[in-house]
C-alpha cells in the first residue's frame, strides 16, 4: 500500500493512546509480562505451543487454565525451579531457550522442510518449524481467504479485510513478532536487514508480502487463487527485505 498510509497510521495510533484503540494483552510479546492462572492472550498460545514442544502437552487455546498451570509447574520442576505455576520472564526465557533446542537448535537452522498448501488454499506449517513460525501461519489461515481492503487491519488487528501490510501484521502478531500493525513503509525498518531463515518481509513504500516457511504471503494471490498463500516466488527487485530476530 502507498507510504501516505503512514500518516493515517500514526493518526490510529495516537487514536489508541486516548482509549479509543486501546491495547489488549494479546499484544504483549512472550516473555514480556508475568503470566499466571486466569490470563489469556497471543503470548499464553505461545507459552502453550513451547510447553508442547519440550514434552508438556498443553491445549493451544490461549487461555491459561489448570492444564496449562499443570505444565508450568511439570516444567518447573523438571528445571529445578520452584513449582509455583507462574511464568516469570526468567522462565519464559529458559523455557524458549528448551523449545528451540528441542527443535533441533539453539538457533534456528535453513529449514529442511517447507509449508504445504491443502485444496483449500491454507497452508499446514512443517514440524520443524519454531512454535513462532507456526503461529505466525496459523494467524496467516485465518485471514488467508478475508477480501482486500484498502487501510484493512491498520486500526485494529480485528478486521472485515486486510489490505498487503495489514494482513501481513495480523500474521506476524500471531506470532507475537510484532506489538502493533506496521504500513508497508513501516515494514522496510522492520526487525533485521536481509532474508531471514524462516521469515523474510519484502516491502517497499508501495507494497510488502512476506515469505514463511517456503510460501509467499501475498494479497496478489486473492485475485487468481482466492487466497494469499502461493508457492510461486516473485522477484524480489526493489523491494527491501527483514526478518523477525532469530527467524
Amino acid at each position: 500500500m502507498q507510504g501516505t498510509r503512514r500518516l493515517a497510521l500514526v493518526v490510529a495510533c495516537a487514536a489508541g493512546t486516548l482509549g479509543l484503540l486501546a491495547p489488549t494483552a494479546d499484544a504483549a510479546r512472550f516473555g514480556k509480562r508475568t503470566l499466571r492462572l486466569g490470563m489469556h492472550g497471543s503470548d499464553v498460545k505461545t507459552l502453550q505451543r513451547y510447553l508442547t514442544r519440550v514434552g508438556h502437552d498443553t491445549d493451544v487455546d490461549g487461555e491459561f487454565g489448570r492444564g496449562t498451570r499443570r505444565s508450568v509447574k511439570r516444567f518447573e520442576r523438571d528445571e529445578g525451579r520452584r513449582a509455583n505455576g507462574v511464568v516469570s520472564r526468567s522462565d519464559a526465557r529458559l523455557l524458549q531457550k528448551r523449545a528451540r533446542a528441542a527443535s533441533g537448535s539453539d538457533v534456528p537452522t535453513t529449514p529442511t522442510e517447507k509449508a504445504t498448501l491443502t485444496s483449500d488454499g491454507l497452508a499446514v506449517p512443517p514440524a520443524s518449524a519454531p512454535p513462532e513460525v507456526q503461529a505466525v501461519i496459523e494467524a496467516g489461515n485465518r485471514v488467508a481467504r478475508k477480501p482486500y481492503k484498502y487501510g484493512g487491519g491498520h486500526g485494529s488487528f480485528h478486521d472485515s479485510g486486510y489490505d498487503c501490510s495489514g494482513s501481513v501484521s495480523y500474521a506476524l502478531h500471531g506470532g507475537d513478532l510484532l506489538d502493533s500493525p506496521l504500513d508497508s513503509t513501516g515494514f522496510e525498518t522492520y526487525g533485521r536487514r536481509g532474508r531471514g531463515t524462516w521469515i523474510t518481509i519484502r516491502a517497499n513504500a508501495g507494497h510488502a508480502y512476506m515469505i514463511v516457511a517456503g510460501l509467499r504471503f501475498d494479497t496478489s494471490g486473492l485475485r487468481d487463487r482466492g487466497t494469499r498463500w502461493t508457492r510461486k516466488m516473485r522477484s524480489a527487485r526493489g523491494y527491501y527485505g527483514r526478518h523477525p530476530r532469530g527467524l
